[in-house]
């Protein structure tokens, strides 16, 4: 019997929003994602702050997440929602 599914193994990485460094602690990945980075996580983006009529730039924290997904694919020489032969 030859093997008609090949699925793909894919690593996703997202970062989770860009807060202050000390807020960040409690930070948590989305749902089925595993925290890379841990404490504040890593000081590389900017968050804004409005006071009044002024909008402040400052820097802030996060976090890298990852999480593996499997994506069906047939095998080659296979097709279809079933991975049919020739």
């Amino acid at each position: 019997q030859m093997k008609k599914q090949c699925n793909q193994k894919l690593l996703i990485r997202v970062k989770t929003e860009c807060v202050p460094c000390s807020l960040n602690l409690k930070t948590q990945c989305p749902a089925g994602y595993t925290k890379l980075t841990n404490g504040t996580g890593i000081a590389d983006c900017r968050y804004y702050l409005e006071i009044k009529t002024q909008t402040l730039s400052l820097p802030g924290c996060r976090h890298q997440c990852t999480k593996e997904f499997e994506q069906p694919e047939c095998c080659r020489g296979y097709w279809g929602p079933d991975c049919m032969g020739k």
